[in-house]
């Protein structure tokens, strides 16, 4: 049988709004989707919700994304695992849309199918040797040591140099400059996946360069972040005087911003709080402002994989309503290094018949309602069918971002509604939950129920106890789904 426990599970009976229930599908189940299912569940009584995931495991960034040593961020996840357990709504994992069943299909079984399927890709730098082995994406690294399945076999090389550069100087570049700089003491008692652990262990690296394109007035992470990596314990910083030098148009950036003031204010009492060279053996952290990288540097020694990188020195340009913009100066310099970890943006990727604007990365929409090509024309409405998170604004934003972007997006669905705008599609039953199961029965697809994911929750759990972690993760897909069939 290939949905696990599908004849044995007793999907929870719901109740239903006139003569019969609004079926909702949401795809992806990170903080965008399950905020839009607990906001849709207490707005919509009688509904009933299914979250479906391509992962057998729920709750996205949160799980694959926040890093290890941040257990607080991933506390949301208790409040996501009610909403799963409400007997309206329904977890459905290992099922991926354009392969296990299409957008179509779901628009048949459902009134209302919302798309909250995230970022899974990158954006490319687009110079010379992006491709050389040793380059690698943030977004790589990060699934590597979060324990996602897709990424743990990335198997960076760590050892055969002692020097990493970062293109990118927002929180996920702060972020993976802090597991790569951070006591393995430190890290060994989080929920990292146990193969980043070792090969962190064994790590060479002991200089990390966080490249930027602008100055640190502009520096795009938040305070929280740059706190945290600058009070890594025993850690060098080098920020160089001249790069702190500002200008009226950076004082007029800072008096706009409270936050970028504070970025400011950290960085230059990190630049003169420390001795001005590092000790023998200590790790580095090096800020490099007014950089752009050229191209990639190829190593002559080891051909096809990386040796550093081309950097050309910038100057801001003002671009009007206080911001400013780098450009070359056409004046070049080399920063040798053994890996790159480009940190320059997450971006979502499209499905068969589902429009997409390609150069944003997002679905066209006007408050979450998905239009029906990239004119921008609001009354090219596709009815019921909507959007929310990354795949709605872009990779921006922090997890309780995805709260305000799931309130409008289940107003504008509420709305239309309330003025019938849906009634083509809601005025007849559909079929919903049993006829997506009937479907992936039929094609074989392993379905794993939110009970399956409980014994995957318990089963990590009691591996991490045995190493005083909150939990191991499981990495492969075998693994993950030998425990979820398990009774």
């Amino acid at each position: 049988m290939a949905i696990f426990g599908a004849r044995r599970v007793l999907w929870r009976s719901f109740s239903t709004i006139s003569s019969h229930p609004l079926r909702v599908c949401i795809v992806g189940s990170g903080p965008a989707g399950f905020y839009t299912a607990e906001k849709i569940l207490k707005t919509h009584q009688g509904s009933q919700v299914d979250i479906i995931d391509r992962l057998p495991t729920p709750y996205g960034l949160v799980r694959s994304g926040v890093a290890p040593d941040h257990p607080e961020t991933k506390n949301v996840i208790n409040q996501f695992s009610r909403v799963a357990q409400n007997g309206r709504c329904s977890f459905l994992g290992n099922v991926a849309l354009g392969y296990s069943i299409s957008l179509v299909e779901l628009r048949e079984l459902y009134h209302v199918v919302v798309l909250a399927y995230g970022a899974e890709s990158d954006r490319v730098v687009g110079i010379p040797g992006e491709d050389l082995k040793g380059v690698h994406s943030a977004r790589e690294f990060v699934w590597w040591y979060n324990g996602h399945p897709y990424g743990r076999n990335l198997d960076p090389d760590l050892k055969n140099t002692d020097t990493a550069v970062i293109l990118g100087q927002g929180n996920v570049a702060l972020d993976v400059a802090r597991i790569l700089l951070r006591p393995t003491s430190e890290l060994a008692i989080t929920d990292i996946a146990s193969h980043a652990l070792t090969a962190l262990e064994q790590s060479s690296i002991r200089k990390v360069y966080l490249v930027g394109r602008r100055g640190p007035v502009q520096a795009a992470c938040t305070a929280k972040e740059l706190r945290e990596v600058l009070g890594i314990k025993d850690l060098y910083i080098h920020i160089k005087e001249t790069d702190l030098k500002i200008t009226p148009a950076d004082e007029e950036e800072m008096k706009n911003s409270r936050i970028h003031r504070r970025i400011y204010e950290l960085l230059s009492k990190a630049a003169t709080a420390g001795p001005s060279q590092p000790s023998s053996g200590q790790r580095e952290l090096h800020f490099v402002f007014f950089r752009q990288p050229d191209r990639f540097l190829e190593s002559y020694d080891k051909k096809g994989y990386v040796s550093g990188m081309h950097l050309e020195k910038t100057t801001l340009k003002g671009i009007g309503s206080g911001k400013q913009i780098a450009i070359g100066t056409g004046q070049f310099e080399n920063l040798s290094c053994g890996i790159v970890l480009k940190s320059i943006g997450y971006k979502s990727v499209p499905v068969d018949d589902l429009p997409f604007d390609n150069q944003k990365g997002v679905v066209p929409n006007v408050k979450g309602r998905i239009l029906s090509d990239n004119s921008g024309d609001p009354t090219s409405i596709e009815n019921g069918l909507y959007v929310c998170g990354w795949l709605k604004r872009g990779p921006t934003g922090i997890i309780a971002t995805n709260l305000y972007c799931a309130e409008e997006t289940v107003a504008s669905l509420s709305e239309d509604l309330e003025l019938g705008v849906l009634a083509s599609t809601t005025r007849l039953p559909k079929l919903g939950r049993d006829g997506l199961l009937q479907i992936l029965d039929n094609r074989n697809v392993r379905v794993v129920p939110f009970s399956a994911w409980e014994r995957i929750d318990k089963e990590e759990k009691r591996l991490g106890s045995l190493r005083n972690k909150p939990r191991e993760k499981l990495t492969s897909w075998e693994e993950l789904l030998k425990v979820a069939g398990s009774e």
